[in-house]
């Protein structure tokens, strides 16, 4: 039986603070073989990467989040720095830009944040975790000042035009539960078409559970019903979806 990877799953959050060791513990006898938790600021980074230390199937990825970037400063690049020398950090991320709350840090501000973290990306030879929400056009212009770098467009919620694009740039989409909600017309149509090798299935646990578990806090098990929504989409079996997807993540994220 193929083993899932979450490609994205915030098991810093305090959500799980009740009972964290135990769920990630469970998680190969649940069908879970690989997890990646990526940062939303530096705190939570260093959380993630003790994550990584801890479960021999959890790696982390360092970054700062867009809607939490407010108290960023250029200095806080460093600290990433220094972070990703774990060997353990494979990415990147959580970095992008987020335009949909009217509260969320200037958008100026993201966007240079955005830009210097992209820029230790490349200094460090690592992919890249992107959040880009109501930001298309903006977020995809910084990614094209940094040509060469790979990574994946987290919970990718633009146009199939704008994917054409990225997958012709060697880029990667992300697959959550929103992939199987009603409203998702365009997240189908992406589905659809993106190229097999470029799918990834994520969580962001503890949000975005799929269908039936719409509202409830999520994890990494419930991969299993995006999965059998996008072999839905594309005439496959729901194990050959988490044996490509699977095979996918570990390629971009260099894990053997």
């Amino acid at each position: 039986m193929a083993l899932i990877f979450d490609t994205h799953a915030h098991y810093d959050d305090e959500q799980f603070d009740a009972d964290r060791g135990e769920l990630l513990a469970a998680m190969p006898a649940g069908g879970v073989g690989w997890i990646l938790d990526p940062g939303c600021d530096v705190e939570s980074s260093k959380k993630a990467v003790a994550l990584a230390e801890r479960f021999p199937h959890v790696w982390a990825a360092v970054g700062y989040h867009p809607e939490n970037c407010a108290p960023f400063v250029p200095e806080d690049v460093d600290a990433l720095r220094e972070l990703a020398k774990h060997p353990k950090v494979v990415a990147v991320g959580e970095i992008g830009l987020d335009y949909h709350w009217a509260e969320n840090p200037p958008k100026e501000l993201q966007q240079d944040a955005l830009r210097r973290q992209l820029a230790l990306a490349r200094e460090l030879d690592l992919p890249v975790i992107i959040h880009d929400r109501d930001a298309h056009a903006d977020c995809f212009a910084i990614v094209k000042e940094f040509p060469g770098l790979r990574g994946v467009f987290h919970c990718y919620s633009g146009s199939v035009e704008l994917a054409r694009e990225l997958w012709r740039l060697g880029w990667y989409v992300g697959f959550d539960g929103p992939l199987t909600y009603k409203n998702a017309k365009k997240t189908v149509e992406v589905a659809a078409e993106a190229p097999l090798d470029r799918i990834l299935l994520e969580t962001d646990s503890p949000y975005l559970a799929p269908v039936p578990l719409r509202g409830t806090r999520n994890d990494s098990r419930t991969l299993v019903h995006v999965a059998a929504r996008l072999a839905e989409i594309r005439g496959m079996t729901a194990e050959d979806v988490i044996a490509q997807t699977a095979e996918n993540g570990k390629r971009l994220f260099g894990i053997g």
